[in-house]
């Protein structure tokens, strides 16, 4: 709207029903004072007017859902709700640090109380609790607001509702109250009485058991309570009066230094009790207790709590839900050592199926870890490598048992080595014999490499032996023989078992090894044609003569054997050297497996 004076305008903008404008971005008023000021220059009443008709205004904005809600949690009427005012803005005042400028008591069923610097705050608190009135709760209520005496500004709510019938009281004696003093100090342990000086003039069985030692001194209140809520009370009998509406919390003083129970907490409300000859006020607690221990070390009991007090379930809840957590974290911790316990044996599992898996094949070695029978297997197109060094007998006999265990260790560690390169599996080791194969994966392997693979070993077995040199200064010179059939494998002894390959060919190949010659690699035909299944792999032979067969080999018409003289791979150039040759096989195989 705009209010005009002379050759002036001011526009003043109130939130509509229809804007959906989100209240909470407007956390400070300071700009009700602007708009106050301003219109004060024309008409005082005016600017009261539209002060109160933005509190109301704001209320039909902002109070919907959970803020409607809220508000009517308070209470079923106004009065009610005016009266729950004073113990939410305590709790508040502990949250927000920008209320302490502010303040609401409820001094009766039909006063509010509120306290500010800011008068234009007060017009929008009443346009707020005339239109709360009505939205929440379908109340016309005359609100008046008086100014009271002070610096700061203090407004007075006076909420006058319709008048309802009262209930018409028996007696007003406390004489004709059918109830004996001491009965209710055991129905309520945990209360007193004051008068108008403070002091105690009755204390419920509870506080009689803690303070019943130090009561024939003196008996002002503040000598055995600390006000701790609320925050900004003054300890006098009036201003307590006008706080029934608030929850209190003491804190018990000690009297002496022994006293138990120092700094025990009690949680409750002051009774404002009217009387004929003098007026008293009664405070109805409980102790603020959340479990055994705080019962037990301030010297109290359960019994000590009303059975109707619901502390009694908040101190057993506690404990029981604290043992339900200590069990929790029992559970926890033996499920985590469980765990760990666990984790440590999958780690010395595989630590030690490794160790087997270096001994026997990945298979055999997991059946073994598990305890399960290891039953012999029979394993077709297995080729084998058997080799030896040529005068090794010569060698020992001239040599320290030293030397030649350095020679053995020098060679096999690096054969061992291309066993994981080329992956065949070694047999076995007897002197200066070395043994491999490969093909005992049975439907693990892709069989058409496997030859091929054994071929590769025994080359650059060969190739190892020319780089090395015996004791006596001259070069290692190796035989090697190969061969593929069908064997039977299986697993011989139990303290120290072995894994050994048996059947006709496994002899077969040791004669060929037998039958070659230094630096030389003899295969049988089989092999042969095992090295031919790969289109892009070119092996090289030489053909010897039939009498170089070995005895024991039913050999058929036209049957001979074979030097293993080179090997070209079809993706390389035939100049490049042997290894780059071997290098581009073993990556196609790699990828081929991965694939």
């Amino acid at each position: 709207m705009y209010i005009h004076n002379g050759d002036n305008a001011i526009k003043i903008s109130i939130f509509s029903k229809n804007e959906k404008s989100n209240v909470s971005s407007f956390p400070h008023y300071d700009y009700l004072a602007d708009i106050q000021s301003a219109l004060m220059e024309f008409d005082e009443a005016t600017a009261i007017d539209i002060l109160i008709l933005l509190g109301e205004e704001l209320i039909e904005t902002a109070c919907h859902g959970v803020i409607e809600r809220a508000f009517k949690s308070l209470g079923g009427n106004m009065k009610e709700l005016i009266a729950s005012l004073d113990g939410v803005y305590d709790v508040l005042k502990l949250q927000e640090e920008d209320l302490t400028d502010t303040g609401f008591v409820c001094a009766s069923e039909n006063e509010l109380i509120f306290t500010s610097d800011r008068i234009c705050v007060a017009y929008v608190l009443l346009g707020i609790l005339q239109r709360l009135s009505k939205k929440l709760y379908g109340e016309h209520s005359e609100i008046n607001m008086e100014r009271l005496d002070g610096s700061r500004f203090r407004y007075l709510f006076k909420m006058v509702a319709e008048e309802k019938p009262e209930l018409r009281a028996i007696s007003s004696n406390p004489a004709d109250l059918q109830m004996h003093n001491a009965t209710f100090c055991k129905m309520f342990p945990w209360h007193f009485i004051l008068d108008e000086n403070l002091d105690l003039v009755q204390i419920g069985n509870a506080f009689s058991k803690l303070f019943k030692n130090y009561l024939t001194t003196t008996r002002a209140v503040t000598n055995f309570f600390r006000f701790r809520r609320p925050v900004d009370l003054k300890l006098e009998f009036k201003e307590i009066a006008k706080r029934t509406n608030t929850p209190f919390l003491l804190t018990l003083r000690s009297p002496r230094h022994d006293f138990v129970a120092k700094g025990l907490e009690i949680k409750g409300q002051m009774v404002f009790c009217p009387g004929q000859k003098k007026n008293t006020l009664m405070f109805i607690g409980s102790p603020f207790i959340d479990g055994l221990e705080g019962l037990t070390c301030n010297g109290l009991f359960l019994s000590d709590i009303p059975i109707y007090d619901a502390t009694r379930e908040v101190i057993l809840v506690g404990e029981q839900a604290r043992a339900q957590d200590g069990l929790k974290r029992r559970m926890d911790k033996l499920k985590k050592e469980v765990e760990e316990g666990h984790e440590a044996v999958s780690k010395e599992r595989k630590k030690n199926v490794s160790l087997l898996q270096l001994i026997f094949p990945d298979e055999i070695a997991e059946k073994l870890w598990l305890g399960k029978q290891v039953d012999a297997q029979s394993f077709s197109d297995v080729t084998m490598l058997f080799s030896d060094i040529v005068g090794f007998t010569g060698i020992c006999s001239t040599a320290s048992p030293l030397q030649v265990i350095s020679m053995l260790e020098s060679l096999y560690k690096i054969f061992d080595e291309f066993c994981g390169i080329f992956d065949v599996y070694k047999v076995e080791t007897i002197g200066d014999a070395y043994c491999v194969a490969k093909g005992l994966e049975g439907r693990n392997s892709n069989s058409r490499y496997d030859a091929a693979k054994v071929a590769f070993m025994a080359m650059k077995m060969i190739e190892t032996c020319s780089k090395h040199v015996a004791h006596s200064g001259k070069n290692i010179e190796m035989r090697i023989g190969l061969h593929t059939g069908t064997v039977l494998s299986g697993v011989v002894g139990r303290k120290m078992p072995r894994y050994c390959l048996f059947g006709h060919n496994v002899t077969i190949a040791n004669k060929f090894e037998s039958g070659s010659e230094p630096k030389k690699i003899n295969i049988s035909l089989d092999t042969k044609k095992a090295l031919s299944l790969v289109p892009e792999f070119k092996f090289s032979f030489i053909e010897r003569d039939p009498s170089c067969l070995p005895k024991e080999l039913h050999a058929g018409p036209g049957e001979t054997c074979y030097f293993l003289d080179g090997f070209k791979h079809s993706s390389v150039d035939n100049s490049k050297g042997i290894q780059v040759h071997i290098d581009a096989a073993i990556q196609q195989f790699n990828t081929e497996s991965k694939n």
